[in-house]
């Protein structure tokens, strides 16, 4: 019981911690937010790389970390339109490391070389996120919409993350995914999505967003973050590791710290770029599913 409770002791401060500095960063943006994408860049590449090596595949880590730390300063920059340039060179690159340097297995060192920095271009959305919107003016402070936007995201994982690890523990018997990550149960996941919309819901209010639209997005971003969640685990299953790294004491590695935001962000993002903000409905994509459907039908 000594053992369980000082791992929870340091899974609180820890996550107190982290969650302080992160969200300062976001409030703060600029060179505070960008330093922080690239600490959590450079580390996890290095975390993913590591796992990697114990399934006996050599990613290549200097390919992964030139692209994404390319990947970080053009999203920081404003020049999100270049990053398909990026990620066809780093593409490249991935094959041309391999086919000059590398050893066997070929094809997986290419495809776990590429999937490495793609998943480095995930968290980039956190500043696409931060730029969106028109600038709004608080207490004489001028900042783009998407600074609420990416509050409301913060704010629902982290009620996501503490609301499943809570419940689990406590009312948890269903497993989530047996194989996968034993310890994440049903019940977890229902609580955590049940009080992430009600957090999303009660931000949506305060930041001007519809009822609708709040129901959605916080519906959208934990599913997101507990995929996300079990996504990182299914690498760390097949690789025989159980956490990423051990730089966070009771949370393990980078990685582990940050997997609910992986999916959620990206996904996030284009709904209220597309949806929110364009305007985007439902019977507009059922339009554009119908025409595409017709093209691919003629």
């Amino acid at each position: 019981m000594a053992v369980v409770g000082n791992i929870l002791k340091n899974r609180i401060i820890t996550g107190f911690l982290v969650g302080a500095l992160v969200f300062g960063c976001i409030l703060a943006g600029g060179k505070f937010l960008l330093a922080l994408l690239l600490l959590f860049i450079i580390t996890a590449s290095k975390e993913y790389a590591d796992i990697l090596h114990n399934k006996g595949f050599l990613p290549f880590f200097k390919v992964i970390l030139i692209t994404s730390v390319s990947m970080v300063l053009i999203s920081a920059s404003g020049y999100d339109n270049l990053i398909p340039l990026v990620l066809l060179c780093g593409t490249i690159g991935s094959f041309l490391a391999v086919l000059f340097r590398g050893r066997q297995p070929y094809i997986a060192n290419v495809a776990t070389t590429i999937l490495g920095f793609l998943i480095a271009w995930m968290p980039c959305h956190v500043f696409l996120v931060r730029q969106l919107g028109p600038e709004v003016n608080l207490f004489g402070i001028s900042f783009k919409q998407g600074l609420y936007f990416l509050l409301f995201i913060f704010f629902v994982i982290l009620v996501t993350d503490i609301a499943a690890y809570f419940f689990g523990i406590r009312f948890g018997k269903h497993k989530l995914s047996p194989v996968i990550s034993p310890k994440k149960t049903i019940e977890g996941a229902i609580a955590g999505g049940v009080f992430a919309v009600i957090t999303g819901v009660i931000i949506g209010l305060l930041i001007g967003i519809s009822l609708y639209h709040s129901v959605v997005l916080s519906i959208i971003i934990t599913v997101m973050a507990q995929l996300g969640d079990l996504s990182e685990s299914l690498i760390k299953r097949d690789a025989g590791v159980k956490d990423s790294g051990s730089s966070l004491p009771g949370h393990g590695g980078f990685l582990d710290r940050a997997d609910s935001y992986l999916f959620s962000v990206p996904v996030a993002y284009y709904y209220i770029k597309y949806f929110i903000l364009t305007g985007i409905d439902f019977n507009m994509l059922a339009d554009l599913v119908k025409k595409v459907l017709n093209v691919i039908c003629s």
